[in-house]
C-alpha cells in the first residue's frame, strides 16, 4: 500500500490502518506519517521519536502535520 492510502486512513482517524501501512517503511515520509499515527493514537513520546526519524521538528498539532503530509504525498485529508 502507498503513503497516500495511509494519509487517507489518517484523515478518517483510522490510525491503526495507517500504522499497518507505514510500519516497517523507513523512508522519511513514512516516518513522518508514523509520527502522525502516534499523535492520533495519543502516544506523544512515540510520535516525538518518529518526528526525529523523519528529520522533522516535533509538533503536537496532528491536524496541521496531516495537512502538510497530505500536500507532500498528493492527497488532501477529507
Amino acid at each position: 500500500m502507498s503513503l497516500s492510502a495511509a494519509v487517507e486512513h489518517l484523515s478518517r482517524g483510522e490510525w491503526q490502518k495507517a500504522h499497518d501501512i507505514v510500519h516497517g517503511d523507513e523512508s522519511p515520509r513514512a516516518c513522518w506519517a508514523h509520527a502522525v499515527v502516534h499523535l492520533q493514537e495519543g502516544d506523544v513520546e512515540n510520535a516525538r521519536y518518529w518526528f526525529g526519524r523523519a528529520g522533522r521538528r516535533f509538533s503536537k498539532d496532528a491536524a496541521a502535520e496531516l495537512a502538510a503530509l497530505a500536500t507532500v504525498v498528493g492527497r488532501e485529508p477529507a
